[in-house]
């Protein structure tokens, strides 16, 4: 007999190929791009001459007033985990969640360590959508989701609603990542070469791929970044958003330093300014890669990441991976 997780399992694909055919056929295609979700301006008075204040800068200037819809408050509590993944994600992306959890995203990999994989979402605006990621959130407990609206413009809050999630209900892990749900991540180089369970954990810890560039001001560029947003000539050193490492205490230091800083929709630019902030400077690490490699097993051995691959090559280089551990290149 079908274990129940395995016939929940089917019915959830069978819903999500139902809603998407339904939507592909009912509903006129759509490039909506969501706006940054900020909270409305309020017009304050001035205060009467006779009031001071005593530190202006502990008003919030991005208050990131957002709840969780979707949340897994306790996967923490029964376990300290030595790897925290956290993957931006879209709604559609049911296939690309599941291969990651049957491939490196898989938590039980490792019988030594524990690792946890989180998958980050906004809110769709459409119903039909948000309930289906609902129901997947059910079978599988590894979808948080915050009340902005999912889009491009939005990846800066889908990250820091990742490190809030990772201060508030996970601080004692040891270390983070932060992907997307379109890379292949070489687990073993990343554990084993690069974090070390062995070795004593760092702290205010950043690696990933350095990008070392300034704002393009065309604005037919998918990077286009005006200039009242950012003035500056030159960003300050940052990791690609395609895959970057810290420890978990830079988690919450990112966090908090957000509520002071003006929000940019650069997720990785963002965080880079929030590290030049904390005075973090980010690790080099040529392993990881923020473009498309062909596949090849010494290749992909040599790398912690992989980016631009679907759900079907993901199970491919997997499998030809882990069958072939015995190789030598």
């Amino acid at each position: 007999m079908p274990s129940k997780v395995s016939c929940l399992y089917i019915l959830t694909v069978v819903c999500w190929a139902s809603a998407l055919w339904y939507l592909s056929i009912s509903r006129p295609t759509s490039t909506y791009v969501g706006h940054m979700a900020m909270p409305k301006r309020r017009i304050v008075k001035p205060p009467p001459k006779n009031i001071t204040f005593t530190n202006i800068r502990t008003r919030p200037l991005n208050p990131h007033a957002f709840e969780f819809v979707i949340n897994e408050p306790k996967k923490c509590e029964s376990i300290t985990p030595f790897l925290v993944i956290l993957i931006s994600t879209t709604h559609k992306e049911f296939d690309a969640r599941q291969a990651i959890r049957e491939t490196w995203g898989d938590e039980g990999t490792y019988s030594d360590i524990h690792i946890l994989t989180i998958f980050l979402l906004g809110r769709n605006t459409d119903d039909v959508l948000n309930q289906m990621v609902e129901q997947e959130s059910q079978i599988f407990h590894d979808i948080v989701v915050e009340n902005f609206i999912d889009s491009y413009h939005n990846l800066t809050l889908k990250t820091l609603m990742g490190m809030r999630w990772v201060a508030t209900f996970c601080p004692k892990a040891q270390y983070v990542m932060k992907t997307d749900s379109d890379i292949f991540v070489n687990m073993d180089n990343l554990i084993y070469k690069l974090l070390k369970p062995s070795t004593k954990p760092r702290r205010r810890y950043f690696t990933g791929y350095v990008i070392n560039g300034g704002p393009i001001r065309d604005m037919r560029s998918k990077w286009y970044m005006p200039r009242d947003l950012y003035p500056e000539n030159k960003y300050p050193p940052f990791c690609s958003g395609t895959g970057y490492v810290f420890s978990a205490d830079v988690a919450e230091l990112i966090y908090k330093t957000s509520l002071h800083t003006r929000l940019l929709h650069l997720e990785d630019v963002y965080v880079g300014m929030c590290l030049r902030k904390l005075g973090i400077h980010p690790y080099q690490n040529s392993g990881f890669n923020h473009w498309k490699m062909a596949y090849s097993l010494c290749r992909y051995r040599r790398v912690i990441t992989v980016h631009q691959i679907p759900p079907e090559e993901m199970h491919r280089i997997w499998n030809d991976m882990s069958s072939k551990k015995h190789l030598r290149c």
